[in-house]
């Protein structure tokens, strides 16, 4: 196999000359002669941008106000600027300086939808997901976004206290029933917030204690509950997994309410935080407030969270495997030519240190890889970003060093698969057997883990310890335990975080380097 048009390159070094600086520079001349390969590497970065434009380019999302369609309402953003979900049932009084509030919860309940048995007729059954939270809550304002702080009882994971979506902090474990309530305590100094938990309102135990920067003098303070939706994983005739989330609601029973600080008297307010409503203004899955002899009935929908669902900034890198395999083609031919071409004994005879010689080749190769990958994913993220918000997807946002991440890991991910397959190259002498190699290891792996072709567990396994754990570099949105969601490889989640995943496939590049190097040192050219 090869990809070389240009003038076979002549070594000009002396015999036995192998300083490792002369080496890279008769390397790189060698490398940008031969213009077949520099023009692979720019067809392997025009590829993936064509790839993630066009998938950007054919995605639209839009929302209908009655029969009219209409752009989707941006998301709303909290305190770092990630995506979030903030809807949930309020029912709070302003607290102007410190004070608290105090509450226990005697019930937990709720509703969820499963899929109909019968076609037309609502399977609605009494159960509560494992995120639903009721308890008390101060927040800056009822903007959704806006900064908070929660202490609450959940449905399967005990107390919690959270804050700012993204931090979350374990209480005692178990459940709320009559006869095991839960009291929770909610307290502000300044910009200090602590959460306490109780089994008898008399013995406390903290929870957490959490600064709100820049908290207002006057916010909002009271009772809160949201229920996430009911997650489902269902896999279909060949071999994918199709998630849904279902309606889900919960309704938590709270007395002894006691409020202490600069809280005044007077009725309580209600909102319904991002209450979803239809094209004639009435709310979907609403929530609900009862009073009644100082016992308080609470129901909300929705979550308190990062939100996790949505475009992610990693998706118009789909075009990332079909560049690999060019550059797979690339770095094979650099070595397989020589051996093709009887080069290989002009090479080895002005470098008689082999494993400088082969070094050499790999560092090379590694850097134009990684120019390759870091232009083609330096275009296409920003690019295909743009092309989808204009097509009114959700794309999710993320901190700037995050981008950054994801495109500089990505020309490394170029970088070590180009010095994995000129390993490969260097060990089969042979085109066409080093290149379905490399295929193997690196690009059917992560193709079998993320088309759900292989069980769940085996994709993550997969993931792991194959090279195609080096993926991994480009996921965007971390798994949030505290969200309810389809966290697996088909769904864009790692088993590994980002830079670990990228160790794995730079752990074989240096292991498969290694042994062409072994092998080079033992048999003739």
């Amino acid at each position: 196999m090869s990809t070389g048009t240009g003038t076979p390159y002549r070594s000009s070094l002396r015999t036995g000359r192998d300083g490792f600086i002369h080496l890279l520079r008769a390397e790189w001349t060698k490398f940008r002669t031969v213009r077949g390969w520099v023009l692979a590497l720019g067809a392997a970065v025009l590829v993936t941008v064509l790839l993630g434009v066009l998938l950007a380019a054919g995605s639209h999302t839009s929302c209908s106000k009655g029969p009219v369609e209409a752009p989707c309402p941006p998301l709303p953003t909290g305190p770092g600027g990630e995506a979030v979900e903030d809807k949930f049932y309020f029912v709070y009084r302003p607290l102007t300086g410190d004070g608290s509030i105090t509450v226990r919860v005697t019930s937990m309940t709720g509703r969820i939808r499963l899929p109909d048995e019968t076609p037309g007729v609502r399977n609605v059954v009494p159960g509560v997901v494992p995120w639903a939270k009721a308890g008390v809550i101060v927040k800056e304002s009822g903007e959704q976004g806006s900064p908070y702080a929660a202490v609450m009882v959940t449905g399967e994971h005990g107390v919690r206290m959270q804050h700012n979506f993204t931090h979350d902090t374990a209480g005692r474990p178990g459940k709320v029933s009559g006869k095991s309530p839960r009291w929770l305590r909610l307290t502000r100094a300044g910009e200090t917030l602590t959460g306490y938990e109780s089994a008898d309102g008399v013995n406390w135990a903290v929870v957490g204690t959490v600064r709100l920067a820049r908290l207002p003098d006057t916010v909002r303070i009271g009772m809160f509950a949201a229920s996430p939706g009911d997650l489902t994983v269902t896999r279909g005739g060949l071999g994918g997994l199709s998630a849904a989330v279902r309606f889900a609601e919960v309704t938590a029973v709270f007395d002894r309410v006691g409020l202490g600080g600069g809280v005044p008297g007077g009725a309580w307010n209600r909102q319904d935080v991002g209450v979803t409503t239809g094209f004639d203004g009435s709310p979907h899955h609403p929530g609900g407030f009862v009073e009644s002899g100082g016992t308080f009935t609470v129901t909300g929908v929705g979550d308190v969270a990062p939100r996790a669902d949505g475009s992610k900034i990693e998706l118009p890198l789909t075009g990332t495997m079909t560049g690999l395999i060019v550059v797979i083609v690339v770095a094979v031919t650099s070595v397989t030519d020589e051996y093709r071409r009887g080069l290989i004994r002009t090479t080895l005879l002005a470098s008689p240190r082999r494993g400088r010689a082969l070094a050499a080749k790999a560092a090379v190769i590694g850097a134009v890889a990684f120019a390759a990958g870091l232009a083609a994913a330096g275009i296409v993220v920003p690019l295909g970003v743009r092309i989808l918000r204009a097509g009114g997807n959700d794309v999710l946002p993320v901190a700037a060093l995050t981008e950054l991440r994801v495109i500089i890991g990505t020309a490394a991910l170029f970088a070590a698969t180009a010095v994995i397959s000129l390993a490969f190259g260097a060990l089969f002498r042979r085109g066409v057997a080093a290149v379905v190699t490399a295929v193997t290891v690196v690009v059917l792996p992560h193709i079998l883990a993320t088309t759900s072709v292989v069980p769940e567990g085996l994709s993550q396994w997969l993931l792991r310890v194959t090279p195609a754990a080096g993926f991994a570099v480009q996921q965007s949105i971390p798994e949030y335990p505290q969200v309810i969601g389809h966290y697996a490889p088909a769904a864009g989640y790692y088993p590994l975080a980002p830079w670990a995943g990228a160790a794995v496939l730079c752990g074989y590049a240096v292991l498969a380097l290694g042994l062409a190097v072994l092998l080079l040192r033992r048999r003739d050219a």
